[in-house]
């Protein structure tokens, strides 16, 4: 192959990687915006929060729901069409909205604005280091799972314990967990371009798991960072 031959691929290889970032945060930006949008309308409506936040088994059926979104459209994405996965991704993001607006009710305005904003600093200078960095990341994976199971593990028997120690070491850790993911899975998304990958589909699993990435980092900053209300 000879030099201008090395370019073209080099040059096409570039436009695939920009063109599958530009679909993934195109993507994850209009699942954020939705979720805002619900918690905004959940908790506007007193009826509705309190038919969410008042009863449990509507509460934990909601986390359940999310929870088999996620793993449907994680783990079946090959056999969906394109329009079914947009429209898993598009339903999770409305669903979390709708618990998160609990979570939200518990926090200033100020305090979840500020966050946001930090959450966002950080997660866009991790996510530009995933995209530009040269450095083959595939060793941080095995260790940030770790992490994630580790956070998993310590708040399930947090609930029974209900320590507020061991909830500020599980969101230090998960800090730092997300953080790293970031980086991690925004370099994967790259991989997987150069890879051959490209559509609807895999822009949609890119955007849901950064949409996951921005969100987790953003409640374990919220716990450190949220001014609760009176």
């Amino acid at each position: 192959m000879n030099q201008f031959e090395n370019s073209q691929t080099s040059t096409g290889l570039i436009v695939r990687q920009n063109t599958l970032v530009r679909q993934v945060y195109a993507w994850m930006g209009l699942g954020l915006a939705i979720t805002a949008i619900m918690s905004l309308v959940t908790i506007s409506s007193p009826a509705i929060f309190e038919a969410i936040a008042g009863n449990k088994l509507v509460f934990y059926g909601l986390i359940i729901g999310e929870l088999a979104l996620v793993f449907t459209l994680s783990a079946a994405i090959n056999r969906l069409s394109a329009s079914t996965a947009t429209m898993l991704f598009l339903a999770y993001s409305l669903l979390n909205g709708v618990t998160l607006s609990v979570v939200f009710a518990v926090y200033t305005a100020d305090s979840i604005a500020s966050t946001f904003a930090v959450t966002a600093a950080m997660f866009g200078a991790m996510s530009v280091y995933g995209y530009m960095t040269k450095k083959d990341l595939t060793s941080w994976g095995s260790f940030l799972f770790m992490g994630l199971i580790g956070i998993v593990i310590a708040s399930v028997v947090n609930i029974f314990l209900n320590s507020n120690a061991v909830s500020w070491v599980v969101s230090a850790i998960g800090v730092v967990v997300f953080t790293g993911l970031t980086a991690y899975d925004t370099w994967k998304i790259k991989a997987l371009a150069a890879a051959g990958q490209e559509g609807r589909k895999p822009a949609i699993l890119g955007a849901l798991t950064l949409y996951l990435d921005f969100i987790n980092l953003f409640l374990m900053l919220l716990r450190f960072t949220g001014g609760r209300r009176d």
